[in-house]
């Protein structure tokens, strides 16, 4: 129940409620109707106001858009621009005759070292695969002979720098005079031991022992179902090996193993301290000659970023041939 004034008469009525929010009622004076809503006409506006603001809070077409203001982005990128101006403009007035540059480009001796360079990380990293593999084996191994064998290989050759080994072997002959069995065959170390050989032991069982790890990581990342279900067909586990882990673990080894290949081709540089003829000793011997060491360098690296760049492209496609079926990984 509530008691009004009509607005008719100004006589007091009273009015029943008929639903949320209004009333309803006869005026018992003048017999006028009256309806009566129970909020006034600035909270009506102030409702409706609040309803519209609500419905146009998601619509972003009443906002000016505004573009993200990258200002550290800017701020590197003009460090970076900057940068590389002087040092473009430090090459261009250094004293470079870049016409040596182009002369000696395509010389016989720069193209002997980089045929050298070629073999050399070819038959290294050959060579440094089938040690890695055959001490990742040996690691896994149950007989704790081998593993241990293995274990020292790997610490060996992995703590000590990759120079000193190739210095050591080129001076095999002070330690080992002759090498062979005594009375059946016999060779001077010093002829047998020539920059060749001494680069291609010394960068491959450096290299076997940086790839069994890796090596070692891709069969380890096999599922162990794979081990059990080989060995309850019988399989031997030198050929569950062969024909089931291995091909399995490739996705894994691939990359890594890639990587270290286009590193092998720049490790070949450090065979130019035993003599080996590859790409940067030749070029040494012509700076050493006409004294134009920069335009002799720049020539090298010129060869070593096309080699890395053909042999980066040929490592991507080898890893997308064996990562079929693995599903897309962003």
């Amino acid at each position: 129940m509530l008691a009004m004034v009509c607005q008719l008469k100004r006589c007091r009525l009273t009015l029943h409620r008929q639903q949320a929010g209004s009333y309803k009622g006869m005026c018992l004076t003048c017999n006028t109707s009256v309806r009566r809503n129970n909020m006034s006409q600035t909270q009506a506006e102030r409702l409706q106001a609040e309803r519209k603001l609500a419905e146009n809070q998601f619509d972003i077409t009443q906002y000016d858009h505004v573009p993200r203001r990258y200002y550290g982005r800017i701020f590197f990128a003009t460090v970076i621009v900057i940068a590389i101006i002087g040092l473009v403009r430090a090459f261009a007035e250094g004293k470079i005759e870049w016409s040596y540059i182009g002369q000696f480009l395509t010389s016989q001796a720069i193209m002997w070292g980089l045929l050298n360079t070629i073999v050399m990380a070819v038959l290294a990293m050959g060579l440094g695969i089938v040690f890695g593999v055959i001490t990742a084996i040996m690691r896994m191994s149950a007989n704790p002979i081998l593993r241990y064998v293995a274990v020292t290989y790997t610490w060996l050759f992995r703590g000590t720098p990759l120079i000193l080994q190739l210095l050591l072997w080129f001076n095999l002959a002070l330690i080992f005079p002759t090498i062979g069995i005594p009375g059946v065959f016999e060779m001077d170390t010093v002829s047998l031991m020539t920059p060749f050989v001494a680069a291609l032991l010394g960068l491959s069982i450096n290299q076997g022992a940086y790839t069994a790890e890796v090596v070692r990581a891709g069969l380890l990342s096999v599922d162990t179902g794979q081990y059990e279900a080989a060995k309850s067909i019988g399989m031997p586990r030198l050929q569950a090996l062969r024909r089931i882990i291995l091909p399995q673990a490739m996705r894994i080894i691939i990359p890594p193993v890639g990587n270290e290949f286009i590193g092998m081709v720049k490790m070949t540089s450090l065979a130019s301290v035993i003599q080996y003829s590859e790409l940067l000793y030749n070029a040494q011997n012509i700076y050493y000659a006409n004294a134009r060491v920069m335009e002799l360098l720049i020539v090298a690296g010129i060869w070593y970023l096309a080699t890395v760049t053909v042999l980066s492209f040929g490592q991507s496609r080898l890893e997308r041939r064996f990562a079929r079926g693995a599903g897309k990984r962003s």
